[in-house]
C-alpha cells in the first residue's frame, strides 16, 4: 500500500517481502558481487551530473550507495528527490570501488552498493540541529530531541559500549559464582542520607512506597537466605540536588558476598574493572593503591583524590604552634590547624591570578589564602613580616619547600582547610594543565570513621551508612569512644571520581542494635523501620559485604564523555527535567482523588 506525500514529490512505501540482508557498515570486499538489500537513514546525498551518491547509515556505520539512471532507473528517481535523515531501503550489487576512489576514513571504504530499486520508507523534516554539529548545540535542544542527539554515531558508540560492558560484567560475575538477583522498586522509606522519592498507594490510603536508593537491605537478606554471592545491574533513585556526575535515576553495580573479607571484596571489583577498562582499551593496574582515609585527607584534603599529579598538602600547625601571626594563631586557639600547599615554579601563577585564589575557597569556608614566593633571597609574601624565622625554616622542612616554590596556606577548622585546599589542588592543576589526558590512576580509600559529629543535628551519623561493620577490635570502643571507630569500609576512586562504595556489614543483631543506638535510632524507631532486618540477622545471618559501582560513572569516564547525561539514554536536567517528555507534569485531578491526595495552594 502506497501513500503518497503531498508536500514532497516523493511516494512512500512499505517493506512488502523486502528484507535486510546485511547492515551498512559490516560490508567488506569479501561481500563484493553480492545483491544485497540494505536498510538505514540518508547520512549525505551529492549529485555528481548524472550520478546521486548516497551515504546510508545504520547503527553499524556507513556505506556508499550509488544511483546510476543507467542501471537502476527507477532508483535514480527516487535518489534525485531524498533529503537527509530520509529512511530508505535499497537494494543492488556490492562492488569494489577503484583504487583512486577508496575511502579509508570508514571501514566501508572499498565498497559502494549500486543500486537497482529503492523504497522511501519515510521521510524526515529538516532537523532542529545539524547531527554533525550537535556538540555546538544548547544542551536543552539536544535532551528535547534526544531521538535525533542518540543517531549520532559518537553517541551510539559510547551506549554500545555501555552494551557491552554489562554483558562482560555480568558474564565476569557469573564465572566468579555470582547469582543475578531482583530486588523491589516499590519498598518503604528509610530516610538516612539522601532524600527518598516517595510514591502513594492508592489501596492503601495515606501509606506510601519509597523507590530504593540502593538494594541495599534486601541483598543483606539474600546473604541470610544463603544465596551466598547476588549480584544485580539495578536502577536507583536519589531525591537530591544535581550535578554533572549526578542525576536522580541512576544504575550501579551491585553485589554482596557471604563469609567475606574486605579483601575478598576489593578482589572481585578490581576483577570487574579490569574487564572494563579491557574492553575501553585501557591499561588496568597490576595492583591498585591503597590509602587510608586518614592519609587521604591529610595529603589532599579529600577521600576521593585525584592522584594523576601531585601538588600534595602539608600539615604545618606544628611549626606555628606559638607564631605571633594572628590569623595561623586564631586558628590554631580555637582548635583548628594550618596546612599549606606547595605549588613548584610558582612563578606560573601572577600576582593577579594569587589575589583571585580567595574567591577560589570562599565557597568551602575559608577567610583567605595567605601566599608566599620561597625565593634566594628570602621570602616575598605580604606574611613574611610575621613569621620568625625559626617559624619560615620550620615551615619549609614540614613541606619540603624549593627555591623557586609558591606555598599557599589556609588556616582555619580542619573541615574548612582540607575542603578549600583540596579544591584549589584541583583548581590549580586544571588552570595550569598538569593532568594527563591519557593517565589513569584507581586507588582505594580504606579505614574509613565510622561515624562523624553532625553539628546541626547534634549527634553522630554514619559516614557511610548504619548497616556498615566496626572493625572487629573495636566493637567495644563504641560506647567509650565512638569517634575513634574505623569501619571495615573501603571506595574505589578513579581520577578523583568515586566510582563506588562498599563495606563489610553488621551481621550480628546485638552489634547492630548498639550502631543504631549511637546513631540517635532507638529501640522503638529502629524496630518500626529495621524490624525486619534485626529479625533475619537473628536467623543465622553470616557475616557478608559487598559494594556498588556507579555504572554510569564508568561508562563516563571510559568514553570520555564529560557529563552522566551523556551515556544515559533519557536523562533529567539539572533541575532533574526532561525536556523530551515534560516530566515532572501535572496530573489529573481524578488521579489525585483515587490517592486521596490534596495539594497545597
Amino acid at each position: 500500500m502506497q501513500e503518497q506525500d503531498h508536500t514532497e514529490s516523493v511516494t512512500l512505501e512499505g517493506l512488502g517481502d523486502w528484507v535486510r540482508s546485511h547492515c551498512c557498515g559490516t560490508l567488506r570486499r569479501e561481500h563484493a558481487g553480492q545483491t544485497l538489500t540494505l536498510m538505514g537513514w540518508v547520512d549525505g546525498r551529492r549529485d555528481h551530473g548524472g550520478l546521486v551518491f548516497v551515504d546510508l547509515r545504520d547503527r553499524t556505520g556507513v556505506v556508499q550507495v550509488v544511483f546510476d539512471p543507467a542501471r537502476g532507473p527507477q532508483a535514480f528517481r527516487i535518489a534525485e528527490m531524498l533529503r537527509n535523515e530520509s529512511v530508505v531501503a535499497v537494494r543492488g550489487v556490492l562492488t569494489e570501488r577503484t583504487p583512486d576512489t577508496v575511502n579509508l576514513n570508514i571501514a566501508t571504504g572499498e565498497v559502494e552498493l549500486v543500486a537497482r530499486e529503492a523504497r522511501v520508507l519515510n521521510r524526515s523534516r529538516p532537523l532542529p540541529f545539524a547531527l554533525d554539529g550537535a556538540q555546538e548545540v544548547a544542551e536543552a535542544t539536544r535532551l528535547k530531541y534526544r531521538y535525533l542527539d542518540l543517531r549520532r554515531p559518537e553517541v551510539q558508540r559510547r551506549f554500545i559500549f555501555r552494551h557491552r560492558l554489562a554483558k562482560a560484567v555480568r558474564d565476569y560475575l557469573d564465572s566468579e559464582g555470582f547469582i543475578e538477583l531482583e530486588t523491589p522498586f516499590l519498598t518503604r522509606s528509610t530516610p538516612e542520607g539522601a532524600r527518598d522519592y516517595l510514591v502513594p498507594s492508592r489501596v492503601n490510603p495515606g501509606k506510601f512506597y519509597a523507590l530504593p536508593q540502593s538494594p541495599q537491605l534486601f541483598k543483606q537478606l539474600f546473604m541470610v537466605s544463603g544465596f551466598d554471592r547476588y549480584f544485580q545491574i539495578v536502577r536507583c533513585f536519589r531525591d537530591e540536588d544535581l550535578r554533572a556526575d549526578r542525576q536522580p535515576e541512576f544504575t550501579q553495580i551491585d553485589l554482596e558476598m557471604s563469609f567475606a573479607r574486605p579483601e575478598d571484596v576489593m578482589r572481585v571489583t578490581e576483577g570487574i574493572l579490569r574487564v572494563a577498562c579491557s574492553l575501553a582499551g585501557v591499561e588496568f593496574p597490576e595492583t591498585v593503591r591503597r590509602l587510608t582515609y586518614d592519609e587521604a585527607i591529610a595529603r589532599y584534603g579529600i577521600d576521593r583524590p585525584d592522584l594523576r599529579f601531585g601538588l600534595e598538602l602539608s600539615d604545618v600547625s606544628a611549626a606555628v604552634r606559638t607564631t605571633e601571626f594572628k590569623v595561623f594563631r586564631a586558628a590554631l586557639d580555637a582548635g583548628g590547624m594550618v596546612k599549606v600547599l606547595r605549588l613548584p615554579q610558582g612563578e606560573r601563577l601572577s600576582r593577579r591570578e594569587l589575589d583571585a585564589l580567595p574567591e577560589v575557597v570562599a565557597p568551602f569556608g575559608a577567610k583567605g589564602v595567605a601566599w608566599v614566593r620561597v625565593q634566594s633571597d628570602g621570602w616575598q609574601s605580604p606574611i613574611a613580616k610575621f613569621l620568625s624565622a625559626p617559624e619560615k625554616a620550620a615551615i619549609e622542612q614540614a613541606c619540603g619547600a624549593q627555591i623557586g616554590d609558591l606555598l599557599l596556606f589556609v588556616a582555619d577548622s580542619p573541615k574548612v582547610v582540607n575542603e578549600s585546599l583540596a579544591h584549589l589542588r584541583l583548581h590549580l592543576a586544571h588552570q595550569l594543565e598538569l593532568i594527563p589526558s591519557n593517565r589513569w590512576e584507581f586507588v582505594w580509600i580504606t579505614d574509613f570513621p565510622l561515624v562523624e559529629w553532625d553539628d546541626e543535628e547534634k549527634r553522630y551519623v554514619a559516614v557511610h551508612h548504619p548497616f556498615t561493620s566496626p572493625r572487629e577490635e573495636d566493637w567495644d570502643r563504641l560506647d567509650a569512644d565512638p569517634a575513634g571507630v574505623k569501619a571495615l569500609a573501603y571506595d574505589i576512586v578513579l581520577n578523583g571520581t568515586e566510582l563506588g562504595g562498599g563495606s563489610i556489614r553488621i551481621h550480628r543483631p546485638d552489634i547492630q542494635e548498639k550502631v543504631f543506638r549511637l546513631l540517635g535510632i532507638g529501640e522503638e524507631e529502629a524496630r518500626q523501620k529495621f524490624g525486619f532486618l534485626l529479625d533475619a540477622l537473628g536467623y543465622g545471618a553470616p557475616p557478608h559485604g559487598g559494594i556498588a559501582l556507579g555504572f554510569d560513572r564508568l561508562v563516563m569516564l571510559l568514553t570520555g564523555a564529560q557529563s552522566l547525561r551523556d551515556v544515559i539514554a533519557f536523562p533529567k536536567t539539572q533541575k532533574a527535567v526532561c525536556p523530551l517528555t515534560d516530566a515532572p507534569s501535572e496530573v489529573d485531578a481524578k488521579q489525585l482523588r483515587e490517592l486521596g491526595i490534596k495539594l497545597a495552594t
